[in-house]
């Protein structure tokens, strides 16, 4: 049944991904060139909802799909690693033309090519599990 939920709202999330135009290249493409405030309004939108959520789950204890208590650690700051991984996403971002998570509706709408990256991105979190205890983070 968790299963079932899961795939449900990725599913959901997928489509929505997809109806708003947020996995096509060219849109990816206007928002690192300052041309249009489309995926702006997109990302400042789900900032906003995940915002609104947190402070949901602190004021009403919400429990996870298993029942277990929400745990919201804050994490210590740490410029050099948060710019360099940013910097590092953000590189891969543009170049490609699509972030991790529209890579799933990309394949979805038939883009086969899109394997690849999908991959590397699979290889990446790999290479960063065997990396942990070595990064500054």
């Amino acid at each position: 049944m968790r299963s079932i939920k899961a795939l449900s709202i990725g599913l959901l999330f997928g489509i929505i991904l997809i109806k708003s135009e947020a996995v096509y290249w060219f849109r990816i493409q206007e928002m690192f060139h300052f041309e249009s405030f489309h995926m702006y309004g997109i990302i400042g939108s789900a900032v906003l909802t995940g915002a609104i959520s947190l402070i949901v789950i602190k004021k009403m204890n919400i429990r996870s799909f298993n029942g277990e208590k929400i745990d919201l650690q804050s994490k210590p700051l740490s410029i050099y690693s948060n710019f360099i991984g940013g910097i590092l996403f953000g590189f891969g971002w543009a170049l490609l033309g699509a972030c991790p998570g529209p890579l799933y509706g990309l394949l979805g709408l038939g883009y086969s090519v899109i394997i690849i990256p999908i991959c590397s991105a699979i290889l990446g979190v790999i290479c960063y599990a065997l990396l942990k205890g070595k990064l500054p983070n």
